[in-house]
């Protein structure tokens, strides 16, 4: 037997698995640039495709910077310090405002907003958590793309030059993250939300992993960025150890096509066959805090799963579900995994968390599905349609056993931060 760990919590979690039938499918590694603040800083003065920041920014000028939520594991502590010092002399920091790009995630706490940005940046500038369901904070934008009723974040909105920060990996049904997703889901208003997640884009056979161009999802928040305005974008590809591989910076659409590109090379990989076991993870912490988030890792690994066989899952899912929104009470409101995807597919109107409970539901239709969670009990994963178990490596050597001889598993340590497909794939 060999032994492999697994992306699980801060900890890891250690799998043995047996190497005659089984595939592990890492990032191949790629060091950190030499000095990761430099890098970013270069990203910043030498940009893909127009002029350096401080060219596009002038005296007496208000900037909102968007970045990533607690859930992302954007260096947010290298970026913003890079972006003010780039703002330094030219604007006032009380004329900067630092948005949160939640979406509709809850929104983080001083403490955390501190532990993700460093005290010098929040003790020098205003931090604010965007809020989608705070019509008050928002303001009309138009119906943009494919007729998407738009509402930004004010904030956002009024400011002079827009900034947006991300870092770029595959996304389940965005094709790719960073760019333009930060303005639209990330400072948009629950409604924009919901019509971006609905069932017809998500239920696109393009609305899937690496895919940008025909995506209805990637289309419309490509537009929605368009429409509305980026001054300047900052996104930066890592390696699995969550380090600064590469910077890019400039004009949104040149830079995020540079980034996803890098991106593509490190994180997605190609497998001859479908698997009959696939063992996954959503990349440990901070991606693994919930349930809602681990279906991340759960899609990575139905690319390459057959039908019929199992997912096993290893999220340690600290903070439940979670309690907020409505996902936990949409997944329980059906029989079975294929009631629900019916459910939702018939659907006219859309509701909060139904995009997640739909592409969750599509999995469990196809492959079974059991969870190795620290915070979620039997009963709860019961509760959503799925198994549990106590031992990953137990549970992968009953699912050969149970697939019968000649089965074949693969393993994905890092979840979705590599992206298997099927060589002949179009992926």
């Amino acid at each position: 037997m060999n032994r492999v760990t697994l992306a699980y919590g801060e900890t890891g979690l250690p799998l043995d698995y047996d190497p005659a039938v089984t595939t592990v499918v890492e990032p191949v590694h790629h060091p950190a640039a030499a000095d990761q603040a430099v890098e970013i800083r270069r990203a910043l003065r030498h940009p893909v495709a127009g002029p350096p920041l401080r060219e596009r920014v002038a005296p007496g000028q208000t900037v909102a910077i968007s970045a990533c939520d607690g859930t992302r594991p954007q260096p947010r502590e290298l970026m913003i310090p890079a972006l003010l010092e780039e703002l330094d002399g030219v604007v006032r920091p009380e004329d900067i405002v630092v948005l949160v790009a939640t979406g509709t995630h809850r929104g983080n706490d001083p403490a955390e907003l501190r532990r993700m940005f460093g005290d010098s940046v929040v003790d020098t500038v205003r931090v604010v958590n965007h809020d989608a369901r705070d019509r008050a904070s928002l303001t009309w934008m138009g119906r943009l793309g494919d007729d998407v009723p738009v509402w930004l974040n004010t904030a956002w909105a009024d400011a002079d030059v827009r900034i947006t920060t991300g870092f770029v990996e595959p996304h389940f049904f965005a094709g790719f993250s960073g760019g333009p997703k930060l303005v639209a889901p990330g400072l948009a208003a629950l409604e924009t939300v919901l019509v971006l997640h609905d069932a017809r884009r998500i239920g696109h056979p393009d609305a899937t992993w690496g895919v940008l161009d025909g995506n209805p999802v990637h289309d419309d928040v490509r537009a929605i960025a368009a429409a509305t305005g980026v001054t300047f974008a900052l996104d930066v590809v890592l390696n699995r150890d969550k380090h600064v591989v590469e910077a890019f910076g400039g004009d949104l659409p040149a830079m995020h096509r540079a980034a996803t590109a890098r991106a593509r090379q490190l994180a997605m990989r190609p497998v001859e066959a479908p698997f009959d076991v696939v063992v996954t993870t959503n990349s440990g912490f901070p991606l693994d805090q919930n349930l809602y988030q681990a279906v991340k890792g759960m899609s990575a690994a139905h690319k390459v799963a057959r039908p019929g066989g199992t997912i096993i899952c290893a999220a340690e899912c600290r903070d439940g579900f979670p309690d907020h929104g409505s996902y936990r009470s949409v997944l329980a409101s059906a029989d079975s995994p294929r009631a629900l995807f019916d459910e939702i597919s018939a659907r006219r109107e859309t509701v909060p968390d139904q995009w997640q409970v739909q592409i969750q539901a599509r999995i469990q239709s196809a492959n079974r599905v059991v969870v190795h969670s620290a915070h979620l009990s039997d009963t709860d994963l019961a509760s959503a349609h799925l198994e549990s178990t106590p031992d990953v490596s137990a549970a992968l050597a009953d699912a050969l056993a149970a697939a019968g001889p000649g089965a074949r598993a693969c393993v994905l340590p890092e979840g979705p931060q590599t992206i298997p497909y099927i060589a002949e794939s179009t992926a």
